[in-house]
């Protein structure tokens, strides 16, 4: 068991919590995607290496490169005890679940998925719901269950 020094699981009802939390996201998000695009590179230096070792069978993985290392990377982060990716944490936001318990690794990853389709089908739409929702939530924190709130 860990020591968290400020846990943070049940999401607020204070509307403070919630705000500016919208335009927080869109730069979390560009700051993760560039420590995504970043980690990218070792990865791939590791596959070719894994790639060689199985006979060529790694070279499969490289389309998929991307979703598999953003997916351990948000796994790991906001599922972890901080509840927030590096981006987040720069922007002083985290991710809560509003039943109050922790966000766990499947919880994650299920978010950054429903995050990924829903965004595909509803681009624009997806950023316009967190306007009209309570608490700045938007489409896949509905079906997900989680809140994002400020931490600083």
């Amino acid at each position: 068991m860990s020591y968290n020094p400020n846990p943070l699981y049940a999401a607020p009802e204070d509307w403070r919590a919630y705000s500016g939390v919208l335009s927080r996201r869109v730069f979390a998000f560009i700051l993760d995607y560039v420590i995504v695009a970043l980690l990218c590179i070792p990865a791939a230096i590791v596959l070719f290496f894994l790639s060689i070792v199985t006979l060529g069978l790694g070279f499969f993985l490289y389309p998929a490169l991307f979703v598999i290392v953003a997916g351990i990377y948000f796994g790991l982060t906001v599922g972890g005890p901080s509840q927030a990716s590096l981006g987040m944490r720069a922007m002083g936001i985290a991710i809560v679940r509003v039943d109050g318990r922790p966000m766990d690794f499947m919880t994650a990853m299920v978010h950054l998925a429903l995050f990924w389709i829903l965004n595909s089908v509803l681009t624009p739409l997806i950023l316009l719901a967190g306007l009209f929702i309570e608490r700045s939530r938007l489409v896949h924190d509905l079906l997900v269950g989680t809140a994002t709130v400020r931490t600083a």
